[in-house]
């Protein structure tokens, strides 16, 4: 074979290449590199759900979603200290997918067929439904029961507006500016339940200053499916999380992490779903 003889042109731009590989390169578009190795994925993630995704006061990061994307990170072969975690707002979760801010997104993002015309899930990786958070000597067990009395969500959520139209019209409607607010007039009495994903509000309720003071109703007023979302069209993705789900639940991994995230609030879970099996 014939070598090639090498100029000194070729020479600088194969330094130039290498410095380049040396340097990581940039990897802005996806998120991530694609074999992890030593660089970084940028995982979206709530910062404000306690239980779910919460960026605690040290600058740590907790929380079922965080939790499962860590195991899901590692499966893709990076460990803890590679993830950057995005706090990635319910609004801008499918534009952060497509402008390549994260990799992926854990954000208690149910699946829906409108956002999968925009964005690919895994998962699911946990069916929640709407439910109420009540005192825990509450008598108020069905929906029903709240005719008369005042039911709390956020403001904008269509939540506590389902419960009055399908279930309590008598219901009077209390909106405050976040979850927190709600439970603090649950707590004096202000109001009588709180009403959104259950999920969610077994987080709340499973922080230390509320432990034993609310209950989870148990009733299933709505099917939300949670998965995993990724950039459209990255099927290569879409897999690879999905085997990282799988081994999640027959390794125990996931059923510990709902343990010890909604445990305290009697969280009552579904198993964990099927991939690809969505309940309407």
């Amino acid at each position: 074979m014939k070598l090639r003889k090498v100029t000194a042109a070729s020479a600088a731009v194969f330094a130039l290449a290498l410095t380049a590989t040396a340097c990581g390169g940039d990897d802005s578009d996806s998120g991530s590199s694609s074999s992890g190795g030593g660089e970084k994925i940028k995982i979206g993630i709530k910062y404000d759900q306690p239980g779910l995704g919460l960026k605690e006061p040290d600058g740590s990061f907790s929380g079922f979603d965080v939790d499962v994307a860590t195991y899901v990170a590692k499966e893709l072969g990076y460990e803890p200290n590679q993830i950057e975690w995005v706090e990635t707002k319910s609004a801008d979760r499918e534009n952060a997918l497509s402008r390549g801010d994260v990799k992926i997104i854990a954000a208690t993002y149910s699946i829906t067929d409108e956002r999968k015309e925009k964005v690919d899930f895994a998962g699911p990786y946990l069916l929640a439904h709407q439910d109420l958070l009540v005192k825990s000597d509450s008598d108020i067990t069905e929906a029903t029961d709240l005719n008369d009395k005042k039911l709390c969500s956020v403001t904008g959520s269509t939540s506590a507006q389902n419960v009055k139209k399908d279930f309590a019209p008598k219901a009077q409607l209390s909106e405050r500016g976040g979850y927190s607010e709600c439970l603090s007039a649950l707590q004096t009495g202000q109001v009588d339940a709180l009403t959104t994903d259950d999920s969610i509000l077994a987080g709340y309720a499973a922080q230390d200053q509320y432990k034993g003071k609310f209950k989870l109703a148990g009733l299933k007023l709505s099917n939300e499916n949670y998965g995993i979302g990724v950039k459209k069209g990255d099927t290569e993705t879409v897999n690879k999380v999905n085997d990282a789900l799988e081994k999640m639940v027959s390794d125990g991994s996931w059923q510990k992490a709902v343990d010890e995230n909604f445990g305290p609030a009697n969280y009552k879970n579904e198993k964990a779903p099927e991939i690809g099996q969505i309940v309407q």
